[in-house]
């Protein structure tokens, strides 16, 4: 069986993920790495910085609402990312269906255990007038839609009533993320600053320019696994099982769809390539010399595996990742996470390392540090999900 060793696939992630030699376009970076998490809206911008030479805020927020070819889609895990537009018919078919089974089951429970006589028949018929409502192609932001559909303004009971658990929801938000889970809605232009999350939304056709209709399961998931081992092979069933939040079943009848062939892995375990990518990188391809790089807050690099130990020390997770598993800001040195990055009170970009990466390290990241915070120009970045060692950090 052909063997790809640890050092193999830090070179495959630094060339393939653009970061020892960043791309000319923003459709590049986005193909390339399948999908970009979107959770924290900052996230979309930084991770495209960190691949795309000479990129601007005005040219991510260009592709995502006026070009539209990079789209906002609750799929992968139940999770926000930002998908080259010619992916969705796949993940709408397949994961993004998946969540929205999930999120079906979960509303109809909370409206029956808030009393709602016909959940079925209430949520149809609230589905449809909200449909009705976009129909006009305006977006509008949840609290919009909720104004003009009013039956939207209920609540739905969440938890045992009577346990400290419980809690009555707003249902509008809810649906919201139900239909866009179905793909009858999409996330159209961002209602606040680019770092934050305030979405309007519009019906699929509306934003873009047609209604595609979603591939079938199977192609589906096909599609995203090809992606996945493209952007992230080699990698175990259960790094893709984990990434695409789906089941073994679904994973390995994916695998074999597009004939992906096994190899050994440094760490003993089977990982999986497409079986025209069983070259190792090349010394021409990787470029000269180690890199640094500094990425954000659930960064689809950090994100891409379950098993991380080829490119993350494990006693540094405790300190980069939070207790579900989600990964705060991370500084990284030759294929490798050292640390994290955080910013002061005047918003300059400073880099705390978990261990000793030597001079020439050390000044590699400051000068990414130095780029980033010219980068950003005042603006200061707040993370829903920062990391313990971005919570605790002390900053000059």
């Amino acid at each position: 069986m052909l063997q790809f060793t640890d050092f193999d696939r830090r070179r495959r992630l630094a060339v393939r993920h653009g970061l020892v030699r960043r791309f000319d376009t923003i459709g590049q970076a986005a193909r390339a790495m399948t999908a970009l998490h979107a959770t924290e809206a900052a996230t979309v911008h930084l991770s495209l910085w960190a691949r795309v030479d000479g990129v601007t805020v005005d040219d991510v927020d260009g592709a995502l609402y006026d070009e539209r070819s990079v789209v906002k889609q609750v799929a992968l895990r139940r999770t926000l990312f930002a998908f080259p537009r010619e992916l969705l018919p796949a993940a709408w078919g397949s994961a993004a269906a998946r969540v929205a089974r999930q999120q079906r089951t979960l509303v109809l429970k909370g409206l029956s255990a808030g009393g709602a006589g016909d959940p079925e028949g209430w949520l149809a018929e609230v589905a449809d007038e909200v449909l009705a409502v976009l129909a006009d192609g305006t977006a509008r932001t949840t609290a919009e839609v909720r104004e003009a559909v009013p039956a939207l303004a209920r609540t739905v009971q969440r938890g045992t009533p009577g346990t400290r658990w419980a809690a009555e929801v707003p249902v509008a938000p809810e649906v919201m993320t139900l239909l866009g889970a179905e793909g009858r809605v999409v996330r159209a232009r961002n209602a606040g600053h680019w770092r934050l999350n305030k979405p309007a939304w519009t019906t699929a056709a509306a934003w873009l320019g047609a209604d595609p209709e979603p591939t079938d399961e199977a192609t589906g998931y096909a599609e995203l696994v090809r992606g996945w081992l493209r952007t992230f092979g080699p990698g175990t069933e259960d790094d893709v099982v984990w990434w695409l939040g789906a089941t073994k079943t679904a994973v390995r009848r994916a695998l074999a769809d597009v004939d992906a062939v096994p190899v050994a892995l440094e760490d003993g375990a089977t990982g999986w390539v497409l079986p025209d990518d069983t070259a190792p990188v090349t010394d021409e391809e990787a470029g000269v010399g180690p890199w640094a790089a500094l990425l954000p807050t659930l960064d689809p690099t950090v994100m891409g595996w379950k098993a991380r130990s080829f490119y993350l020390d494990a006693g540094h997770t405790p300190y980069l990742f939070d207790s579900n598993g989600n990964a705060g800001n991370t500084a990284w040195w030759d294929g490798r996470i050292v640390g994290c990055w955080l910013q002061d009170d005047a918003a300059r970009v400073h880099v705390e390392l978990r261990e000793d990466v030597g001079r020439t390290g050390r000044r590699a990241l400051d000068a990414e540090a130095e780029r980033l915070t010219a980068w950003l120009d005042g603006v200061r970045i707040t993370n829903v999900y920062a990391s313990p060692q971005m919570q605790g950090a002390r900053l000059p």
